[in-house]
């Protein structure tokens, strides 16, 4: 009968590291992202399967690949070092003067405005700390955080569920439309195809366009377009040279401050929806950092954004909100 495996061999970086490089498929990925070296990393790999006394990863191919008792292990560790982590970052609490070392990702609406505000207040916060800041998709911002290349992250949420992490909901942004300024036609009858511009829509891949196309799908309305993007400035470029409307949020409206004499945003026709953005932390993330990161973002939000845009257009009060 084989031995089972004595269980102060198993260690918990070995399991994370473990964990990285099953998902990664690179020792070199996984050591640039902790800061060791491959060798090292692959130490804790070898000394790990010979504690269970298997091998996890086909060593003779690379990218690395798991064997089936290699999947098998990481199926059932998954939920056991989201638990430790949860349990290790509940028991120590963690403090701000702990903290050395705080990497924040977010999307690109507040990389202008709160995210910059944000650093500064962290840094005055945080004196021991060392930042880096990220600005990529939601998406991107959500693998980030899994692989663990991100503690915090700001993002809009899909309808995927994301148990790894703490979820803390943060801004309803509703959708709009944005139309050339002075165009003769009622967003109703543009978005059904009376006005003859087409609809310019964002990329297939990012989760706003998901959530416009599902919404137009329940108004079995398909609109014709010509062009997809996923950058808001250029859509909206596009609207103001008079091409064609789009679909998007207040936020980003509110970034492309050089096309508003041009063009015009109005209320979604039918029935309203919006996008939720969130924000993200793993589960071993310090509280205290994760409640001064969220106190000072919502409160730069308010200032720097809600209160000045509502100044212009007072109806979006009742749907443009911070969420408890």
């Amino acid at each position: 009968m084989p031995q089972r495996p004595d269980i102060k061999d198993l260690s918990l970086k070995g399991l994370e590291l473990f964990q990285l490089c099953a998902r990664s498929g690179s020792l070199q990925a996984v050591a640039a992202e902790t800061g060791l070296s491959a060798s090292t990393v692959s130490h804790h790999l070898r000394n790990l399967e010979e504690a269970l006394r298997v091998e996890l990863f086909d060593h003779s191919r690379r990218p690395l690949v798991l064997t089936p008792k290699g999947k098998i292990f990481l199926r059932d560790i998954d939920d056991a070092l989201h638990a430790l982590r949860r349990a290790r970052a509940e028991a120590s609490g963690g403090t701000m003067a702990e903290a050395s070392y705080l990497r924040l990702g977010t999307i690109e609406d507040f990389d202008s405005d709160v995210f910059p505000a944000l650093a500064v207040s962290l840094f005055e916060a945080m004196p021991n700390c060392d930042f880096l800041y990220h600005t990529d998709s939601s998406h991107m911002i959500v693998q980030m955080l899994r692989n663990r290349q991100l503690d915090i992250g700001v993002a809009a949420t899909s309808n995927e569920r994301l148990r790894d992490f703490i979820e803390r909901p943060l801004l309803r942004d509703p959708y709009v439309m944005v139309v050339p300024k002075g165009l003769d036609r009622t967003p109703s009858e543009i978005i059904h195809g009376k006005a003859e511009l087409p609809f310019l829509r964002f990329t297939s891949n990012l989760i706003m366009a998901k959530h416009i196309e599902a919404q137009l799908r329940r108004m079995d309305i398909s609109p014709p377009h010509r062009f997809e993007c996923g950058n808001n400035q250029t859509l909206l470029a596009m609207v103001a040279a008079g091409t064609g409307w789009t679909i998007t949020t207040p936020l980003l409206f509110s970034r492309a401050r050089r096309f508003h004499p041009e063009v015009e945003m109005h209320r979604f026709p039918g029935k309203g929806f919006a996008r939720t953005l969130a924000i993200l932390a793993n589960a071993d993330c310090s509280r205290s950092v994760l409640n001064l990161v969220d106190e000072s973002i919502r409160t730069l939000i308010d200032d720097t954004l809600l209160t000045p845009f509502f100044e212009k257009t007072p109806w979006l009060k009742d749907s443009l909100k911070l969420i408890d």
